[in-house]
């Protein structure tokens, strides 16, 4: 089950995607089952990977916008031989997530199944 490394580098994907917001990468680092939810303002919001596809594609890339790129691996566990969790700071914008990220080995390839965010911190203007 020493798959680490290779989870650790699907978990660098998901940050460049998340830093680049290169739509013809995204179902590389996403499977189109995805489910993404998080509390936002007090309220659950719950897309679906199209529908969070859709939302990265209407707004500038961190990237684009020339922000700090904040990121790191707080922990990974491969509690099966096709699933890990991952643990993740990143930063987009000026808003601080922490991520709950499952992945499932498809077809060999590890991909986010399923992603639960939490704003945990949001920066001022200009940082």
């Amino acid at each position: 089950m020493d798959q680490i490394q290779t989870i650790a580098s699907a978990i660098d994907s998901y940050f460049d995607l998340m830093y680049d917001a290169d739509d013809s990468r995204f179902l590389e680092v996403f499977h189109d089952a995805c489910q993404v939810h998080g509390l936002r303002e007090g309220k659950l919001a719950a897309w679906s990977a199209a529908e969070f596809r859709d939302m990265m594609r209407g707004r500038a890339s961190p990237a684009a916008m020339k922000s700090p790129r904040e990121q790191e691996i707080l922990s990974i566990e491969q509690t099966a031989p096709e699933l890990a969790t991952a643990k993740v700071r990143v930063r987009i914008g000026q808003t601080g997530f922490m991520d709950h990220l499952i992945f499932h080995r498809i077809d060999g390839k590890w991909l986010v199944t399923s992603k639960a965010f939490h704003v945990a911190r949001v920066f001022p203007s200009g940082s």
